[in-house]
């Protein structure tokens, strides 16, 4: 028992307590301690208990999911893995991520038996890897205040499309993401294209809120999608992109393949379009996907940067890219944006 990962799991709804208990004591390496009934009730058993990870729904009397987000992290840190029917909820989908939720996760709906197994390996997946974080490094994204209305010159006044900065990031990554793009000047003579690991069921809503937070247009990645200056395309994992040349010679998305590394594709095609005015950025993540296409950017004279290993929430993916020398920059996450930047005024002459 010593050896099993500690889970607290909370929701207001008794059925879906015991369902989503029952889903991770499947696996013999998570015991779930305790439960609560809502977030009040899920702070206290965190102090009382200290689970290695807690489960979380969003919609629930007394303290609701964000509000408990809010206080767990400032009062008793532990990494959630959100688990909540409000996907379709922009606000709630980007509000959770910017607090630093390890992943949200739809709660599964209609039949229970049926959909909760058709979730069972996500979950526990994800209830697994949770336990790996990096607490210390896990903050909330600050974001700047302003008027939209203010900043529509910058938004739409036209700018040549020379770069392409492409973004790969795993779990955790949505987070790291907002933080960048907030500091990021929309004005830079290029595109942004993210790939990073997120729910297909979630990214619509997410998209749809972090472009009312963030200077640059953010639009979610489509099959077909011209590229254009000043614009952030998001893009799930789970949807590989790669970039193509049109007729006319411009640069546009298109599904990748399906069977290989998503980062790899985006960065490796991107490199074949774009040559040495490719940027590739990797973020915090698991897995060894992106150091290809990093070597890909390298071979074609572009500039490759990887978040410094100490201040990522999980390092793996950094560190592997690192370790095969692929890697031109290693910066801190403060420092990304005026990296970014540095590189283009080096290459051009940016003002």
């Amino acid at each position: 028992m010593e050896d099993k990962l500690k889970v607290l799991v909370v929701d207001d709804a008794f059925f879906m307590r015991k369902a989503v208990s029952d889903m991770l004591e499947s696996d013999e390496g998570i015991q779930v301690i305790d439960s609560a009934k809502d977030g009040l009730e899920g702070l206290d058993k965190i102090k009382k208990l200290c689970p290695d990870v807690i489960t979380l729904d969003i919609d629930m009397p007394v303290m609701d999911g964000i509000t408990a987000i809010r206080h767990i992290m400032i009062e008793s840190p532990v990494p959630i893995v959100v688990l909540s029917s409000l996907f379709s909820d922009g606000a709630i989908t980007f509000e959770a991520l910017r607090l630093g939720v390890v992943d949200f996760v739809p709660k599964p709906s209609g039949a229970i038996s049926e959909d909760i197994n058709k979730s069972r390996k996500q979950i526990i997946d994800r209830v697994k890897i949770a336990t790996s974080v990096n607490l210390e490094n896990i903050r909330r994204a600050r974001i700047p205040k302003w008027n939209l209305r203010e900043r529509l010159g910058d938004r739409y006044g036209f700018q040549p499309l020379d770069y392409i900065l492409t973004v790969g990031t795993s779990l955790s990554g949505p987070n790291t993401v907002i933080r960048l793009l907030s500091k990021l000047s929309p004005n830079l003579p290029a595109a942004a294209i993210v790939v990073q690991e997120i729910s297909p069921s979630i990214i619509s809503s997410f998209v749809e809120k972090f472009d009312e937070h963030v200077p640059w247009k953010v639009e979610v990645a489509r099959d077909n999608m011209v590229l254009e200056q000043g614009t952030c395309y998001i893009s799930s994992s789970e949807k590989p992109l790669v970039v193509r040349a049109t007729e006319n010679g411009e640069a546009c998305l298109k599904t990748g393949n399906g069977g290989s590394k998503p980062l790899n594709q985006i960065f490796s095609s991107s490199a074949e379009i774009f040559n040495q005015n490719t940027i590739g950025v990797l973020l915090t993540g698991i897995g060894e996907d992106g150091a290809e296409g990093f070597a890909r950017i390298k071979e074609k004279s572009g500039t490759t940067i990887a978040q410094e290993s100490k201040c990522c929430v999980y390092p793996n993916l950094t560190d592997n890219a690192i370790k095969r020398r692929v890697v031109d920059i290693v910066a801190d996450e403060n420092n990304l944006s005026g990296e970014i930047e540095s590189i283009m005024q080096e290459k051009r002459n940016f003002p």
